[in-house]
């Protein structure tokens, strides 16, 4: 039986209480996924299982199975790496699919696809009207491929020795992380008005667990056996402040809201003033036991005044999200997708 466009709206969410949802017209939903939050679940590696949920902006309403409900069905891919945007436009980055899946932000149809030059592609960004993509295959190639905005049609691709993995812009360039699994101490800088490489950042100490932009500068959180660093990189490629965390290892999942560090080490989350000069004694709390170290962080994102952790259980189970306050209380605590990575503005 045919609904209306409104009871289409209602019946597509399920209420974090646990309604569940029984719309079986989802080709005539017209959902609005503007001014909320997308969840990427990875899904399990080998099966089309990623997928995206979509939260919203109060937290009271998700949706499960975004794509696949906008777009008859169809599966999205294997492995969600990450979500990217550009105009009204997302873009899905499957690594085992080796391909981007373009969708439109708001409605989540299908609006095109990348495949060329993607060989398990790790993570993307933009500039200069350029799409960066980092490709680094298992005992195989190491680079990066590069795409016109406009078309998505291939430019080039910058080959490496060294892991890439994370990619982010600065100042309109590009800074790629060689460093993966926690192994290794160099960024390379490209410079996107000639898409070559300008110069190779090598940070002092640590490995480098993750990369990231914040108001045009980088930031690189490494870890030691001891000490943690949190580097900042200027869009020319210069390091300009080390911040050491004294007496914190291990430090990992490196964000930046409202002008503080956030950032983990194994299941402690802190926090702390950018401008600051001695470093937090304790945390800001510490997430519950999961299955295994590894899946109790699996995701971290903070959002303006909220904090999500992602628990992806061992991929056995649906991920369990906590929302947290910039103060460490809970918020909010809800399942997702199986391997729940990321969290996004939307």
């Amino acid at each position: 039986m045919k609904l209306n466009k409104l009871l289409h709206f209602l019946f597509a969410f399920v209420l974090l209480a646990g309604i569940v949802s029984c719309s079986s017209d989802n080709d005539e939903q017209e959902v609005f996924y503007g001014n909320g939050f997308l969840i990427a679940n990875e899904g399990t590696y080998g099966k089309p299982e990623g997928e995206v949920t979509f939260v919203s902006a109060d937290l009271n309403l998700k949706q499960d199975d975004v794509f696949a409900l906008n777009n008859g069905g169809a599966k999205l891919g294997d492995v969600l790496q990450m979500i990217a945007f550009k105009g009204e436009n997302a873009y899905l980055l499957l690594n085992n699919s080796n391909r981007i899946q373009i969708v439109n932000r708001y409605n989540f149809k299908a609006a095109g696809e990348i495949r060329a030059e993607l060989n398990s592609p790790r993570y993307m960004a933009f500039a200069n009207n350029n799409l960066y993509v980092t490709n680094d295959k298992y005992l195989g190639d190491k680079y990066v491929s590069i795409y016109k905005a406009s078309d998505f049609s291939f430019i080039k691709k910058i080959s490496f020795t060294d892991a890439v993995e994370r990619i982010v812009e600065a100042g309109n360039n590009i800074f790629v992380q060689n460093a993966s699994f926690g192994f290794g101490n160099k960024i390379t800088y490209i410079n996107t008005s000639t898409n070559d490489i300008q110069s190779t950042i090598t940070l002092p100490n640590g490995n480098i667990n993750k990369i990231i932009s914040n108001n045009q500068n980088v930031y690189a959180i490494a870890s030691g056996t001891t000490d943690s660093y949190i580097y900042q990189i200027s869009s020319a490629g210069t390091i300009t402040k080390t911040t050491t965390l004294t007496g914190i290892a291990n430090g990992a999942n490196l964000e930046i809201s409202n002008g503080k560090f956030y950032f983990s080490s194994g299941k402690n989350v802190y926090t702390m003033d950018m401008s600051a000069t001695t470093v937090p004694t304790s945390p800001l709390f510490t997430v519950a036991n999961s299955v295994d170290n590894f899946s109790a962080l699996y995701g971290f994102s903070v959002i303006n005044d909220k904090i999500f952790t992602s628990d992806s259980n061992g991929f056995k189970q649906a991920s369990k999200i906590v929302v947290y306050s910039t103060t460490g209380s809970v918020i909010r605590t809800f399942t997702a997708g199986m391997g729940s990575n990321s969290v996004y503005p939307n």
